[in-house]
């Protein structure tokens, strides 16, 4: 007691024991967290990843009508559709089949789906401007060459598909578009609209009158959400290209779901494996 009396506190302080303060803690809170990993491993957890696809196909339903001259995109609309589509199959991952129809007054599939690129590119070169716009005719000769591949395959080995129109002027001659977006729907066809050019947007006709072609806005957007698909809106040659961007980024891969039961086990591992060591280096015990 004596000694106690006279002895200041930092001497004290300089010989009493240090408290182990939040070390005291530290291993049974990991001990927990590890029980806890356990019991989440145990409920067999599941996480979705996007992965590149293995196999797909897109058709590249394309306008090719006389309103596709009008210049309000930079150099023409039809140039522009050219160049973004190219890019497009130079994106997209090479296992992934591509065809092309082009389609005006009347549509014709320019080539079927496949991962020859140059076949695609070559097609794309013969289009040229002119005529009415039938897109319900466009989006069917799309989705023929799609149904045609499926053909003798069981539900388990079809190729899984998904069309990207692009127009820019209201439909004017065959099918409805909103009909064929429906069997799109049926046959588990996505159909990506794209919406080319302005409402400023005019070419002149043979007979020398200016006409507007102003894109109808409405129209696609309906057929998208008929089919499962996504509506774009492209009234410049850097919307389009960002558009097609997207669009390949979306068909290239896919969303799977993985079990991720492992990660959670092997996370329980680490946690209690750090508690032990930590409780026997600090107090020579396990917590």
């Amino acid at each position: 007691e004596d000694a106690l009396r006279f002895a200041s506190l930092a001497t004290l302080a300089s010989v009493a024991p240090a408290s182990p303060g939040w070390r005291r803690h530290l291993p049974p809170a990991l001990l927990g967290l590890a029980l806890l990993a356990l019991a989440l491993a145990l409920a067999r957890p599941e996480a979705t990843f996007s992965v590149p696809r293995e196999r797909a196909s897109v058709m590249l339903v394309t306008d090719t009508s006389g309103s596709m001259a009008a210049q309000d995109v930079e150099p023409n609309r039809l140039t522009a559709a050219r160049e973004a589509a190219t890019a497009f199959l130079d994106d997209v991952p090479a296992k992934i089949r591509v065809g092309l129809v082009a389609f005006s007054s009347t549509s014709a599939v320019l080539q079927t789906p496949t991962i020859d690129r140059a076949a695609v590119k070559d097609g794309l070169a013969t289009i040229q401007p002119g005529g009415g716009t039938a897109t319900g005719d466009g989006i069917e000769a799309g989705l023929r060459a799609l149904n045609a591949q499926n053909l003798n395959r069981s539900a388990a080995e079809r190729i899984p598909g998904a069309i990207v129109l692009l127009s820019d002027g209201k439909a004017t001659s065959g099918a409805d578009p909103a009909g064929v977006a429906q069997q799109a729907r049926q046959a588990k066809v996505p159909i990506y609209t794209v919406a080319l050019g302005t409402q400023e947007g005019t070419i002149i006709t043979p007979d020398g009158q200016e006409l507007n072609v102003p894109p109808d806005l409405d129209a696609l957007e309906e057929i998208a959400a008929i089919s499962g698909g996504r509506f774009f809106d492209a009234p410049s040659a850097q919307a389009l290209e960002s558009a097609y961007s997207d669009l390949g980024s979306r068909l290239g891969t896919e969303d799977e779901t993985r079990e991720v039961t492992s990660a959670f086990a092997g996370g329980a591992l680490v946690l209690l494996i750090a508690g032990a060591a930590l409780g026997l280096l600090w107090f020579g015990r396990l917590p």
